[in-house]
């Protein structure tokens, strides 16, 4: 048995070629709109609502090859405005969006990028380099849901990952470097069909789904959008029936597993229409990667008509204040999560894991945007009065324990 001494260096065998050094594998570069996620490293895109980013299992926004499924009670139409936000990221990112169940006229309706507030800017100092945490240098571009922003959210090295919106203006054709698909209608023509027994919409739409997937670079990303998910306007009866929405659904999926790096899906449904309770809505639920739900707060006719906006004149810090103290209008359950309860991520005490056990609320505003924020009681008026009073003999009254 032979021994070496330490720290030599064993020459090669006579005849054998050396070993070479293998590459340094270049750097993937990421298409505009997605970045990593903070767990990890799956690439995730954003849903363009800040808050809504935050809440997905901690990972900073919606992660490649996952949906998500909206449902709202009541006739209120929040959703609807998550999904506006949803398609104006796309289309500014320069993704292509595909729409299901409306016409291409649907993208005016979509917000217009809010214009930074250089004031606002302009008011705060860049933070000094010894403010800033080394250790989170990955968490830089999150975003902040609580301090109201009115420019861009995330700025990284290669972009913004999440724009604000105004929802009291319209997207430009300049502000869009991605394109909107329309897919196959889903009411079928106004013919004699009981004999001609016409084929499911549905079909129809997975494959131009598929054909617009494959014959697109894969460093494409596509975004389908579907609002009102079996409305009675938008589709017609027999879609609701589980041999029609079930295998479309299931089709969506396939799609979503079999491009993982490409597609992701916003879905919503009017659970006034079909409730929860419903074993189809169920199996909805079951096919999506993550289902949160929107409850609108009843509006209160005895409430006191609100304050007069302050004018252009008035400090930025009033009018912050103001938006910080706007009442929620409505609250946000979340069912499922995408990637935290299919593969894992967001587990311990992340903004995801927590949001199971607290209770969420709600907010919209031209400027801000729909905010989701932890739901929290106002104080009751004249609460604390009764503390501390003086008794007949000019003592106050204690309290016992």
């Amino acid at each position: 048995m032979s021994f070496v001494k330490r720290n030599t260096v064993i020459s090669a065998r006579p005849g054998r070629p050396a070993a070479q050094a293998a590459p340094a594998p270049e750097k993937q570069q990421l298409a505009p709109g997605i970045r990593p996620s903070p767990l990890d490293g799956r690439p995730t895109t954003s849903t363009g609502t800040s808050s809504l980013d935050q809440l997905l299992a901690g990972h900073g926004g919606l992660a490649l090859g996952t949906c998500l499924l909206v449902e709202e009670q009541g006739t209120t139409d929040f959703s609807g405005v998550l999904l506006r936000y949803y398609a104006a990221e796309g289309l500014v990112q320069g993704h292509q969006v595909h729409l299901v169940g409306y016409p291409a006229e649907w993208k005016h309706q979509l917000p217009a990028v809010a214009a930074p507030d250089s004031k606002a800017r302009a008011a705060q100092p860049p933070p000094t380099p010894e403010e800033r945490m080394k250790i989170a240098w990955r968490y830089e571009a999150l975003g902040n849901s609580a301090t109201p922003v009115t420019g861009t959210r995330g700025d990284t090295s290669q972009g913004t990952f999440c724009h604000a919106f105004d929802l009291a203006k319209r997207l430009s054709p300049s502000s869009c470097k991605g394109s909107l698909h329309p897919t196959p209608s889903t009411h079928p023509p106004l013919l004699d069909q009981r004999s001609h027994g016409p084929a499911s919409p549905f079909q129809a739409i997975i494959k131009h789904l598929q054909a617009k997937l494959s014959a697109s670079p894969p460093t494409e990303i596509h975004r389908v959008v579907i609002p009102g998910l079996l409305l009675p306007t938008l589709y017609p009866p027999q879609c609701a029936h589980p041999s029609e929405i079930l295998p479309f659904l299931h089709g969506l999926r396939a799609l979503l597993r079999q491009y993982p790096t490409q597609l992701t899906a916003t879905l919503t449904l009017p659970t006034s229409l079909f409730p929860r309770t419903a074993g189809l809505v169920r199996w909805i639920e079951l096919l999506c990667d993550g289902v949160i739900e929107l409850i609108p707060l009843p509006a209160n006719p005895g409430a006191p008509p609100p304050p007069p906006r302050p004018s252009s004149s008035s400090s930025s810090a009033s009018s912050a204040g103001a938006e910080k103290n706007e009442q929620p209008q409505g609250l946000l359950r979340v069912h499922t999560l995408p990637v935290f309860h299919e593969k894992g991520g967001g587990g311990g005490g992340g903004v995801g894991a927590s949001s199971f056990r607290e209770t969420l609320a709600f907010s919209l505003s031209a400027s801000r945007g729909l905010v989701i924020k932890p739901y929290s009681l106002p104080p009751v008026e004249g609460e604390g009065e009764g503390h501390g009073e003086k008794t007949g003999g000019g003592k106050e009254q204690g309290i016992e324990f």
